[in-house]
């Protein structure tokens, strides 16, 4: 089957492009008893563009897989076919649009149209809303009591009109919580927003090597201060390592993901439905609502080459790698008194023990469309404030789902590049307050509660300053 994408449907665009245009956004009601969240960094969005020094056949193939990005899904009746049956988005920039498209949840939340698209009748559940973050939910045990973890989508393609005859029905994601923290409502129900994928093939190029050593460097201070992050590990705890060659693991919220292959092709089958070369299988076989041979993205064998770059040739979920991987970071804001005084604090209080400034890539990366090692990826130093490993967060922030080596309250030290333009915070969402947010890494089993309390200790004004630092990333 082909799906050659050469242009990009503008269905969700004026969603997206409302989204992108949202001036400072604040969204918390705390009240200023402390350091106070300046809110979403105004001005340009400092991302989006991609990596430097990329040669002629590497942009060729960003671009492409940027367009691919932004197109829209259908089930039936257009070139990008394939959707659901069980699906949450139509599009990667249904999840991944703020500040610039691979970055996160916008302010405005894009799904609330999803669930009407060409006359679905899916019921908007009560933990998306319109001002509120783009969520995924997990149940944590089946039925039976046996357990779970899987993602079961929020959206179904019943009463499309590109799905004529399908007919199933949505998940019970009853009783409702508070639709805006999305805490609270079913106890089954564990809650995950996008990730950012800025810089994620920075990410991808940092040998294991070198975030073992990272990991093993200044151990003793970590260890007093009660911080033992491991990789998400199969192999007796050193990190987050995969089942299927043992090396580190390190994309998704508990590092789950080895590769941005992977990634893409995950967040294609669960996300929006489309099965792929390495999830074949449709998530969901009811008779009746299977429209296309699957799996449905596959290499575009039957399209000619004429010896130039070809982009059309490979499959979506190889083009959606290729614009991860060649993703520029954020760039942050410049230093203002505040904001340098403010990292030298971060790094003081032991907040960088987990979000390691900066990692280094290797010396011999190719990018994918190359055999020869890319200028771009190749030694770089990725400053991307994480050090890849999963940490015990506590009870008040535990999600009840183990995936990997990553237990129930453990998650990926989330890299802070781009924070400063993010609009909500932590796995599920739940807050748009960075104070908040660090104050949230405190609870019962948290490897992080001496940082907290050493963070409470700061004078107000350095307190002050940390946040500012942080959203000036």
């Amino acid at each position: 089957m082909t799906r050659r994408r050469n242009v990009a449907s503008r269905v969700l665009g004026p969603f997206i492009a409302v989204a992108l245009a949202m001036p400072s956004v604040h969204l918390s009601g705390r009240k200023a008893k402390g350091p106070v969240d300046p809110g979403v960094r105004g001005g340009a969005a400092n991302a989006g563009n991609p990596l430097n020094n990329l040669t002629a056949d590497e942009k060729i193939f960003f671009q492409d897989g940027a367009s691919r990005f932004a197109n829209v899904e259908t089930v039936t009746g257009s070139q990008n076919t394939g959707l659901g049956p069980r699906f949450n988005g139509v599009q990667c920039l249904s999840c991944h649009s703020q500040p610039a498209p691979g970055g996160s949840s916008p302010a405005e939340n894009p799904l609330i149209a999803v669930a009407t698209l060409q006359g679905a009748k899916n019921l908007v559940p009560w933990f998306i809303t319109s001002n509120g973050p783009v969520r995924e939910a997990r149940f944590k045990r089946n039925p039976d009591g046996s357990t779970d973890g899987g993602v079961h989508a929020i959206f179904v393609i019943t009463g499309r009109s590109d799905a004529v005859g399908c007919n199933i029905a949505q998940p019970d994601f009853l009783p409702a919580g508070n639709p805006l923290t999305g805490k609270g409502g079913n106890p089954n129900i564990s809650f995950r927003i996008p990730t950012p994928i800025f810089g994620a093939g920075l990410i991808e190029a940092i040998p294991d090597s070198e975030i073992i050593a990272n990991m093993q460097a200044n151990a003793s201070e970590k260890a007093a201060m009660g911080i033992s992050g491991h990789p998400n590990a199969h192999l007796s705890g050193a990190a987050n390592r995969s089942a299927n060659d043992g090396t580190i693991t390190r994309f998704g919220w508990k590092a789950q993901n080895k590769s941005l292959l992977m990634f893409a092709a995950e967040a294609y089958n669960v996300e929006m439905g489309i099965s792929n070369q390495l999830f074949p299988q449709e998530r969901d076989e009811t008779p009746g609502c299977l429209f296309t041979a699957t799996p449905n993205d596959t290499q575009n064998f039957t399209t000619t080459s004429t010896g130039a770059s070809n982009p059309a040739v490979i499959s979506d979920i190889e083009a959606f790698a290729n614009f991860m991987r060649m993703l520029a970071p954020p760039t942050p804001a410049p230093d203002t008194p505040s904001t340098a005084k403010g990292r030298a604090g971060f790094i003081e209080v032991g907040c960088a023990h987990c979000h390691t400034a900066s990692l280094t890539t290797g010396k011999m990366i190719a990018s994918g469309s190359s055999k020869v090692p890319s200028v771009a990826l190749s030694n770089q130093t990725a400053n991307l404030w994480s050090d890849l490993l999963v940490h015990h967060m506590g009870r008040e922030l535990a999600d009840g789902i183990t995936q990997g080596g990553a237990g129930p309250d453990e998650f990926r030290t989330a890299p802070l590049w781009g924070v400063g333009q993010r609009v909500f915070f932590l796995h599920d969402g739940r807050t748009s307050d960075l104070v908040e947010a660090i104050e949230d890494h405190q609870s019962p089993g948290s490897e992080a509660n001496r940082v907290v309390e050493r963070f409470r200790r700061l004078s107000i004004q350095d307190q002050q300053d940390i946040i500012n630092f942080l959203r000036s990333l």
